[in-house]
C-alpha cells in the first residue's frame, strides 16, 4: 500500500521526501503515490517535507507531480514558508519560480472560437524553460532567448510576450491572486519587447542589447541602462494596486537616477517618497534577484 500511514499519519513518500532520498522518492511517484496526501497530524505535505529537507531535485520533482503549493499546514504556512523558516532559500526558490507546464500548453491549443492557438506548440517548451529560471538577471534571460533560434525571431517574441501578458492578467484577477508571478510574467515581457526592437533596429541585434545591458557608467562601471530597464518595467506594470508594486515604487523613486512617479488612477498619486528598504528584502526573500551590487546601489 503505496499510501500507507504511520502513526503520525505520514506516507512512505513524506519520509522519503524529508530524508533526501531522490531514487525512493521517484519509485514511489512511479508506483502511484499520492503527493497531495494531507493526511498528517499537523497537516505537513510531502511538498513541505521536500523543502524542510533542503533537496531542489526533491521539491522540483514534487511539484512535477502535481504538488500544490498553496496548502497550508496547521500553524498556517506553506511549503515556501515552512522552508524559508529553516533557511532552505534554495528550496523557495524552486516553489516560488514553479509553473506548470500543463497551464502553459492551454496557450498552445486553439480556445473559444480561435482557429490558431495564441502560441505556438514548437515555442511552449523553449519559453517554459525561461519562465520557471530562478535566475532573473536581464542578460540571463536574454542569453536564453538568443541560445534558442526558434524564440530569437521578432514574431516568436511577439506571440510569446502576448502571452506573458495574459498570465499577468490571469494572476492579479484570479481568486487567489499571485503578486508575484504576476510581476515576473510582466518583466520577462518586457525584456522580451526590449529584444523586439533590438532584433528591428540593430545590426548586431541580440549582441547590441547584452552589451547595453552589461556596459557600467564611465565614473563607477554602475550598469545605468540595466537599471533603467528594470525601473521602466515597473512602471509599467498596469495593476496600480497591488501591493508589491507599491512597494517596489516607494523603495526605488527615491534614488535619484531617474526621477519616477506612478500614477494610481486619474485622481490618486501615489506617494513614493516614504520608503526605501523593502526592494531588496523582496529580491532575496523570493530569489528573483536583478544583481545585489545594483540593488545595493539603489537603496
Amino acid at each position: 500500500r503505496v499510501n500507507c500511514l504511520d502513526e503520525h499519519g505520514m506516507t512512505p513518500l513524506m519520509h522519503a521526501a524529508y530524508k533526501g532520498k531522490v531514487d525512493m522518492c521517484r519509485l514511489l511517484l512511479r508506483h502511484g503515490a499520492d503527493v497531495n496526501c494531507n493526511e498528517h497530524e499537523h497537516g505537513y505535505t510531502a511538498l513541505m517535507f521536500a523543502g524542510l529537507s533542503g533537496n531542489k531535485e526533491i521539491t522540483w520533482m514534487m511539484l512535477e507531480a502535481g504538488a500544490e503549493t498553496d496548502v497550508v499546514n496547521s500553524v498556517g504556512r506553506t511549503a515556501a514558508q515552512m522552508a524559508a523558516f529553516v533557511g532552505q532559500h534554495d528550496c523557495v526558490t524552486v516553489i516560488n519560480n514553479f509553473f506548470p507546464r500543463e497551464r502553459l500548453d492551454y496557450y498552445a491549443k486553439p480556445q473559444g472560437l480561435d482557429k490558431e492557438p495564441k502560441l505556438p506548440v514548437k515555442l511552449a517548451g523553449p519559453l517554459h524553460k525561461i519562465i520557471t529560471t530562478t535566475n532573473m538577471h536581464p542578460v540571463k534571460i536574454v542569453l536564453l532567448v538568443k541560445e534558442n533560434p526558434l524564440l530569437a525571431e521578432v514574431e516568436a517574441l511577439q506571440k510569446c510576450y502576448r502571452v506573458l501578458d495574459l498570465i499577468c492578467e490571469k494572476c492579479m484577477k484570479q481568486r487567489d491572486m499571485n503578486e508575484v508571478l504576476a510581476i515576473k510574467m510582466h518583466y520577462i515581457s518586457c525584456i522580451f519587447q526590449k529584444c523586439i526592437s533590438f532584433l528591428k533596429e540593430r545590426e548586431d541585434k541580440l549582441d547590441g542589447f547584452i552589451k547595453s545591458l552589461l556596459k557600467g557608467r564611465d565614473k563607477d562601471g554602475f550598469p545605468v541602462y540595466q537599471e533603467k530597464l528594470i525601473r521602466e518595467s515597473i512602471r509599467k506594470f498596469p495593476y496600480c494596486e497591488a501591493t508589491l508594486l507599491q512597494q517596489l515604487v516607494r523603495s526605488i523613486a527615491p534614488v535619484e537616477l531617474v526621477s519616477f512617479s506612478y500614477q494610481a488612477n486619474t485622481s490618486k498619486i501615489l506617494d513614493v517618497s516614504e520608503f526605501c528598504s523593502k526592494l531588496k528584502f523582496y529580491y532575496t526573500c523570493n530569489n528573483t534577484c536583478i544583481n545585489t551590487s545594483i540593488l545595493d546601489k539603489m537603496l
